[in-house]
């Protein structure tokens, strides 16, 4: 019976066309050459102890499960590919950095629920391409650990603060939410078990959040609508199930309005590759006829930016931050990360 199996999956290996050549024949030689220069650099400014940083050293695990996301994105895994070996370091150093609560990160970092979520996120995609069975049971481990945080640090309104809801006094904020989430359907999508009623006050949370126009304030308790997080919150929706609801509609409405009009624009903005770090997630799955038109525009504005040593040097954060976000937009139609895809 075995032999069989394994015929079968040769033979569907054999037939089945590769995600990355449909890919390359269609996308753009300038994007291409963007993506291997950006790659180039993440793994060159990979630390020896398989992690990434932010300017001053900062955000080492979000960093990581940042940079490690663009890699995966690529097509390679901790086994195969050019950057094999890129992917299973930082997956190591992430192990690590598990603790016994099951945060994934470390308490000295005063925004530790960013790498929280966004390591759920990078080790739920490998967990579901993991062949080793010893490997696979560390990941399960770990993932169903960091649910439970995830879980135990949401606050009373049913958001997410910069640390958890007692470190932090129950306080919440829109950007912080949107990690959780993703990393929690991440989860999920992995087989890891997430408990319903966690997502379900999450999306009453950015119910809260959303302004009348359809713009998502940054918390709960105001501070006008913000295009930034308004996409964030438009892919988290998605995560959650939400496809048809008025409340997306108007979201995606003022998206629309205020991100992505169309057309060519230049429009520039706070946090405007986090905004499309989101909002490319949301163009992809949600609104295929107008996708090969904006990934061409946001692409050519991406790649104007980009440096000589293949990073990109915008904003605070540091290159590593910016070039893993863009790199990560400019593969998702690669098809390789289950989390990105419709």
């Amino acid at each position: 019976m075995r032999k069989v199996l394994t015929f079968l999956l040769v033979v569907c290996w054999l037939i089945l066309p590769d995600p990355s050549l449909t890919y390359a024949k269609k996308r753009d030689p300038k994007i291409q050459k963007a993506i291997s220069n950006a790659l180039t650099f993440l793994a060159r400014e990979q630390r020896r102890q398989g992690y990434w940083e932010a300017n001053g050293g900062q955000y080492r695990v979000a960093m990581t499960a940042l940079a490690g996301n663009a890699l995966l994105a690529e097509g390679s895994t901790t086994t195969r590919g050019k950057y094999a070996k890129n992917i299973k370091n930082a997956v190591d150093y992430l192990l690590e950095m598990s603790q016994s609560s099951g945060l994934i990160g470390y308490k000295n970092d005063y925004h530790y629920t960013y790498g929280h979520g966004y390591s759920m996120v990078f080790l739920s995609q490998v967990y579901g391409e993991e062949e080793d069975s010893q490997r696979r049971e560390e990941l399960k481990r770990v993932l169903i650990k960091a649910v439970e945080f995830c879980a135990g640090a949401q606050t009373t309104r049913g958001g997410w603060g910069y640390v958890s809801a007692k470190d932090g006094n129950d306080f919440d904020e829109g950007s912080t939410c949107i990690t959780q989430v993703q990393g929690l359907r991440a989860c999920r999508n992995a087989g890891i078990p997430v408990d319903k009623k966690i997502i379900d006050r999450a999306k009453k949370y950015i119910a809260d959040c959303t302004t009348q126009d359809g713009g998502v304030q940054y918390s709960i308790r105001g501070g006008g609508a913000r295009p930034a997080i308004t996409a964030a919150a438009s892919a988290a929706l998605f995560n959650a199930g939400e496809y048809d609801s008025d409340q997306l509609k108007n979201m995606l409405e003022y998206c629309r309005k205020n991100i992505w009009p169309g057309g060519n624009t230049n429009r520039y903005f706070g946090h405007w590759h986090y905004a499309h770090f989101y909002y490319a997630q949301v163009m992809y799955r949600g609104d295929t006829k107008n996708w090969e038109k904006y990934i061409k525009d946001i692409g050519q504005q991406i790649i104007r930016k980009q440096s000589a040593s293949g990073a990109w040097m915008e904003g605070h954060v540091g290159p590593v931050y910016t070039t893993a976000i863009n790199a990560t937009i400019l593969q998702l139609d690669k098809g390789y990360l289950p989390i990105y895809q419709k």
